[in-house]
């Protein structure tokens, strides 16, 4: 059994456990981490495997939509966005090619159609989010926007910060870092400063097995797949995910769609500060807020994935996947198999990530499901 280092608070012995036979021995290779916060304090520090400490800095992907979701319901909580309003009010040039009524609220919840460009993007505009936001604003959809969702794998968060520019100004990087990042010392990062690159690790591609080979080329090659589209594999060359995060220059960027950086310990902070109080500070949303931003806004069959998932205000509705949490857990995944999350009910956050892809790791991957139960008990058992 691989080592696990680290440390948790009394009550939490069962996560440990969890942790050693399942997180650490599926990352072995690469390693893991898994962080949580309970009632404002952290109660799991724990990481295992090769080549990673508790304070290392993985590229955590996807991650970064629920950072960029979190910057958006703060917005519109202050009166500064309005979820109802057309994106085009905002932002004239998305109005092309029959995209003028799009909500933000649509948008967010991956009902935009705007997918991806004819030919893909190209390296500069997976770099830059305003460049390709400008792409997407004079390209047609790829569906009547609003009629159905799709995952908006690499370009969520270019659409959404751009909606944030035009209305506030200011980027979600600056929103970030002054709002959520600085004050409460969260290690992750919206553009990975160069003096932190020593404590990164490269992430590790996924090495499957011949059955998981053939699967993983199942719809692929297609010029009309939008799984193709989405993912960037009708580019030349198709958009490689692997070296998208071991790229300094996306770390030092950070597009909002998979470029952000950090440990799951930073994470854990981040959904601790949605969670409940965290340093004497009230949670960042209020009730009103998160139940918005929680509630299911897009369901049923997903016209990107062909998978069935569901969609609140940019975060994840965890309950559709993890129904053991409470009805207003949200948090967002990264393709290597990361998973992340609030759960206001229990006043708790969670974070793991891992180094090496996992298969099908997308919605998280598989070990989640253990360290959830094995975490959330915990908790309740702490409550009683």
């Amino acid at each position: 059994m691989t080592e696990v280092h680290g440390t948790v608070a009394a009550g939490f012995e069962s996560v440990r456990e969890a942790f050693a036979t399942v997180a650490a021995a599926e990352a072995r290779d690469g390693g893991a981490q898994l962080a949580v916060y309970h009632r404002g304090r952290q109660v799991v520090d724990l990481w295992g495997g090769d080549g990673v400490d508790g304070d290392s800095l993985l590229a955590l992907y996807s991650s970064s939509k629920g950072v960029t979701a979190l910057v958006v319901a703060l917005l519109v909580q202050d009166g500064a966005l309005d979820p109802d309003h057309e994106v085009a009010s905002w932002w004239p040039e998305f109005a092309a090619e029959g995209k003028e009524r799009l909500t933000l609220r649509e948008l967010l919840a991956h009902r935009s159609g705007a997918i991806g460009v004819e030919g893909g993007f190209t390296p500069a505009e997976l770099t830059d989010d305003r460049a390709a936001a400008a792409r997407l604003a004079a390209h047609r959809p790829y569906w009547e926007p609003g009629s159905g969702h799709g995952y908006h794998a690499l370009t969520f968060g270019a659409l959404a910060g751009e909606v944030v520019v035009r209305a506030t100004g200011r980027t979600v990087h600056e929103h970030y870092e002054e709002r959520i990042r600085a004050p409460y010392g969260i290690d992750y990062h919206l553009g990975l400063p160069e003096e932190l690159e020593p404590r990164f690790r490269t992430a590790l591609p996924l090495v499957p097995s011949p059955a998981q080979a053939a699967f993983l080329r199942m719809g692929k090659g297609r010029p009309d797949s939008l799984l193709d589209i989405a993912f960037g594999q009708h580019a030349d060359p198709p958009f490689d995910a692997v070296a998208y995060g071991n790229t300094r220059a996306i770390r030092a960027a950070s597009p909002l769609s998979a470029g952000g950086v950090g440990s799951a310990r930073g994470l854990a902070r981040v959904y601790a500060a949605v969670a409940g109080e965290l340093d004497g500070r009230p949670p960042l949303l209020t009730p009103g807020t998160l139940a918005e931003v929680s509630r299911v806004h897009s369901s049923g069959k997903d016209l990107v994935t062909g998978e069935r998932n569901a969609f609140g205000l940019g975060f994840v509705p965890l309950t559709t996947r993890h129904p053991e949490l409470g009805p207003t857990a949200i948090g967002h995944s990264g393709v290597p198999g990361s998973q992340s999350f609030a759960d206001p009910s229990r006043a708790l956050s969670y974070s793991y990530a891992r180094r090496r892809f996992a298969f099908l790791g997308g919605p998280g991957a598989l070990e989640n499901n253990r360290l959830i139960r094995a975490v959330t008990r915990a908790a309740d058992e702490a409550a009683e």
